[in-house]
Formats: structure tokens, C-alpha cells, sequence
């Protein structure tokens, strides 16, 4: 099927005209809303000299203006560009720079942010503010816009058309992922279609409508919640891929992530799948479960179905605290911005508890000499995946030759996860090779620690870091997340019935919550700041 996301959506559309695509606090959007506002916002920004192969910004919180922003860029070629809204102005106008944004669609709360990009980025033509919003430059808000600006009239996108997905991982400079996406459809295609009994992707646009509509009617089409921000690729490719075969996107109302009013949703919206992005915002999803059944207002997850999370750790504690509570299958993925999902762990009940990865056909462990590792081998080595992946990162040919890299003519993404695999073919994910921990010429893999330290009672989170030390080179440290107080030798105990000695933290600094980015990633610099703060 060559075609562009937004063309099947204009498809849909067109067959479920009143249906609600979109669900905000206080209003809901129909297809023929979405597509309408879309395609306004798209003659605006055609009038503004954006088109083909220019970049669109969404500076935005989750909200029907962040999918209406990337369907009008779809709309006419353009790429969208997912942007943080935690950037302060120098970090927006970096991005912005980088991407050589042509019209950058914001938040009005973020207006003050916008002032120094506007000023800087010679390469802006337009800016759309959502909302009312204090300070910032001059520009048009969002209703004003569509209401005087006529939509523009529907025109078939191709798949090769592209979106950026900009990734910072945990540390270092956001880099732009740059997908086709036609090959995004294909990676997202199994968790897209699979749940609605296909095996494969659609072949025409006319068979993808149909099993929209199909879909749609026979009440199979997924009502999916993004707990995590639209800007992270976990939330927006799922929700892309739940509009594409007729389902609704709800959104919880934008700021601080706030869990009570999250699972009022769920009720009230009657939300079939939530994302989520690991135990960050796990762990104060079930805390507020057992606070309301403590005070005894339980929350109605009687529609929740499914629970997706990728690219954090998800503890099998939590896992248990929501099987317990829902009948849910929880899909945790080892994915990334840069290509996958390299592996899964599928759970739907506490008995596939404790939750193991196991590959995709398209994943490999790829070891010493481009070496595939075999199973039980023991060997460690770099997670690989030759599917569908993203044609490399925007104006950085070293790190794309980096990643994207041809072993015996066929195209591997590798972006420097180590793994091992078990004899019965499930991997183990190690960590990133930055992170990579030598003590004293041993090697240690952070997340290997960090999985055991998860197993105590009284861990919620944590992180495993390597610290300068004169003798060793480095020795471990962990920060580590408990609503207690444990001991540190207990905590030390623990690591070492299960890992060798030279595993076991050496210094350990307990918070009540870890350092961590909106999209759920560890910022390992703070995390690193904490443990030799208390050494001093």
C-alpha cells in the first residue's frame, strides 16, 4: 500500500464521517472534524510558502491540536517534528535550528519559550499558537486561523513521504530520526492490525478502509489513551496507528502527570489500551489504584483491556499490581526511535509472571566480527533488527553509517543495546553501551543490576551508574527509589545472592523518586550528580 498516513486517514474520514476520532477533556472531535480542522491548518500553512519536504514543529502538550498538526503536515507533504515541551527557549531554538523548521505549531502556555526561537531561527515562516498564552511572539491563534482559512482540498500523499522523530536517549543532543512512512506503517503494522485478527498489512487503501470501518462497527477498534506525551514515538505511533483503523484517541488534560484524574478517564471515556513509559508512570498509576480502593472509591477499569510501554523498564511488580486489578494483556517492547521493536514481553495474567523478552524474526544478537550470538552461548552483544527502519538521522552521516549499518549485504539497525540470549531464546537486555560500567577491567551492564534491585520489596525505581574511583577506575553506585528506608547493606545483600560480587553497588543514595524526562527516560547526568553529591 503506497500511500501516506494522512491519506488513510482522509479515507477513514471520508466512510466514518461522525464518528469521534479525537477525545479531550470537555469536547470531542468526529472524523469529519479532523479532517476538516487538518486540512485548514494545512492551507494555512501552504499560504505561509510551507509544502514538500519542509518541517512542521509540534511544541505542544497532548491534545487534539498535536494530531490535527502532524495530519496537515501530512496533508501536504510536510514532515512533522515532535519538539519537547519541557525545552527551555535556547534548547527549542537548538532543535528548531537543527531541523530546519519551516512553521513551528505551539502551546500558548509555552509562548515565552517561542520568543528566542522566533528571533533565531531563520528558517520559520509561520507560527500557530493553541490557546491563550502570556508573553511570546506575535502569532495567530489556532481558532482564529481555521475559522478564516478555508480548507484545502483533499490530494493523495505517497508512503515515501517522511516524519522526524527526534530522540536526546539519555544523554547528548536530540538527534532527528528521519522514517519514510511507508516503512514506519510496516514497523507499527503487527501491533496495529494483529489485535483486529490480521496478519498482515493491508495491500490497498481501499482494504485499510475496510478494516477501519469493520472495525469501528463492530465495536473491535481500539479507544487508545497516551498517558505518555504525544512527543515521545511510544505515544505517537501507537495513536497514529489506532486512527488508522478507526479508533478514537483520548487525551487527559495537559500538565504534571496526574493519575487520579488518568484513571477517571479510563471510566468515564471507556478506554480499551493506555500507554504508558515504564514504572515512571506506572508506579503512580497503581500508587493511586490503592489509594481510592484504601479509601474506598476503586476506580472502574472494567473497559481496560491493554497496557503498552516501551523503551523503559517495567517491573514485574507493577505489572502484577495491574493484572491483579484489570484483565489486561501488557505489552512491554525493547524498541527505539532508531528502529524495532526489537523484542517483546507479552503478559495476561500473574502467571506469565515473571515477564521475559522474547525476540521478533527480525531481531538478532550481534556480537565480536558482526558475529550472530547464539542462544545460551553467553556471549553479550549489540541488538540488531534488519525489518523496516527509518533511513538514518537528519544531516549526520556519521552516526547514521554508526547505527545503520550493512553486515553481508543486508541493513541492520544496531543502536548500542546489549543483550545475551538465554537457551530457550528470550533475550536479556543489558543496557547501553555508553553506560557500560569497567571496574577494575570487569565489565558491567547498569540494567543487569538494576533488574535485581527491582525485585526488592522495597525498590519503585532506580538507577545504576558508574562513579570515578582512584583504585577501580569506576565502582557501581545506584540511586534508588523507596517509599521506605532500607539498609544499604540490605540492599547490597540482595544484589549479591543473585550477581558477583564486583556487580554489587559499592555506594547506594536513596530518593523518594528518580530523575526522569517526560517520555520516562532516565537523565543519567542528575542521577550521576546525586550519588557524588552524598560522597562529599
Amino acid at each position: 500500500m503506497d500511500a501516506s498516513f494522512g491519506t488513510v486517514w482522509e479515507a477513514v474520514a471520508r466512510r466514518l464521517p461522525d464518528e469521534v476520532a479525537i477525545s479531550e477533556p470537555g469536547r470531542d472531535f468526529i472524523y469529519a472534524e479532523f479532517d476538516d480542522r487538518s486540512a485548514r491548518l494545512a492551507a494555512a500553512l501552504e499560504a505561509a510558502g510551507v509544502g514538500p519536504g519542509d518541517t512542521v514543529a509540534c511544541y505542544l502538550h497532548n491534545g487534539a491540536a498535536y494530531l490535527e498538526t502532524v495530519f496537515a503536515a501530512f496533508k501536504i507533504g510536510a514532515i512533522p517534528v515532535n519538539a519537547n515541551y519541557r525545552y527551555t527557549g535556547h534548547e527549542l531554538t537548538e532543535l528548531l535550528t537543527d531541523a530546519d523548521a519551516a512553521a513551528l505549531v505551539h502551546s500558548g502556555a509555552l509562548a515565552a519559550n517561542v520568543t528566542h526561537a522566533a528571533e533565531h531561527v531563520r528558517t520559520l515562516r509561520l507560527l500557530v499558537r493553541v490557546g491563550p498564552g502570556d508573553g511570546g511572539p506575535d502569532a495567530p491563534e489556532l481558532e482564529e486561523l481555521l475559522a478564516r482559512t478555508p480548507p484545502r482540498p483533499n490530494t493523495p500523499r505517497p508512503g515515501s513521504d517522511r516524519l522526524f522523530m527526534y530522540t536526546g536517549g539519555t544523554t547528548g543532543k536530540p538527534k532527528g530520526v528521519v522514517w519514510r512512512q511507508a516503512d514506519l506503517l510496516h514497523s507499527i503494522a503487527v501491533a496495529v492490525f494483529g489485535p483486529l485478527g490480521r496478519t498482515t498489512l493491508p495491500a490497498t487503501l481501499d482494504e485499510a478502509v475496510a478494516i477501519a470501518v469493520d472495525a469501528r462497527t463492530q465495536g473491535t477498534a481500539p479507544t487508545m489513551m497516551p498517558v505518555v506525551p504525544l512527543m515521545h514515538g511510544t505515544g505517537m505511533f501507537n495513536t497514529m496507528g489506532a486512527l488508522l483503523v478507526g479508533g478514537r484517541a483520548v487525551t487527559a488534560r495537559p500538565g504534571r502527570l496526574d493519575p487520579r484524574h488518568v484513571w477517571e478517564t479510563v471510566a468515564a471515556q471507556r478506554v480499551s489500551t493506555i500507554i504508558v513509559a515504564g514504572n515512571a508512570v506506572a508506579q503512580p498509576l497503581v500508587d493511586e489504584l490503592r489509594a481510592a480502593e484504601e479509601a474506598g472509591r476503586p476506580h472502574d477499569l472494567s473497559s481496560l483491556r491493554g497496557v503498552l510501554s516501551s523503551g523503559t523498564v517495567f517491573g514485574d511488580r507493577l505489572k502484577q499490581a495491574l493484572h491483579e486489578r484489570a484483565r489486561v494483556t501488557i505489552i512491554d517492547a525493547i524498541a527505539s526511535s532508531e528502529g524495532g521493536p526489537f523484542a517483546f514481553a507479552h503478559t495476561r495474567s500473574v502467571d506469565d509472571l515473571p515477564s521475559r523478552f522474547f525476540p521478533v524474526p527480525a531481531t538478532a544478537v550481534i556480537g565480536p566480527g558482526d558475529r550472530v550470538v547464539e542462544r545460551g552461548s553467553g556471549e553479550v552483544g549489540l541488538l540488531a533488527y534488519r525489518g523496516p527502519m527509518p533511513l538514518g538521522y537528519y544531516k549526520d552521516d556519521a552516526k547514521t553509517a554508526a547505527t545503520f549499518r550493512t553486515i553481508d549485504g543486508v541493513r541492520w539497525s544496531i543502536p548500542g543495546d546489549h543483550a545475551a540470549i538465554d537457551p530457550d531464546g528470550a533475550i536479556r537486555f543489558l543496557g547501553r553501551s555508553s553506560g557500560v560500567i569497567n571496574t577494575g577491567g570487569e565489565k558491567v551492564h547498569p540494567q543487569e543490576v538494576e533488574d535485581v534491585l527491582l525485585g526488592h520489596p522495597d525498590v519503585t525505581d532506580c538507577a545504576v551508574v558508574g562513579v570515578p574511583d582512584p583504585t577501580w577506575g569506576e565502582t557501581v553506585a545506584a540511586v534508588v527509589a523507596t517509599p521506605g528506608a532500607p539498609a544499604e547493606r540490605d540492599l547490597q545483600d540482595w544484589v549479591r545472592r543473585t550477581l558477583a560480587g564486583y556487580k554489587v553497588p559499592r555506594r547506594i543514595v536513596l530518593v523518594s523518586q528518580l530523575p526522569r524526562t517526560p517520555t520516562g527516560k532516565l537523565e543519567l547526568a542528575r542521577a550521576r550528580a546525586l550519588v557524588e553529591g552524598a560522597a562529599t
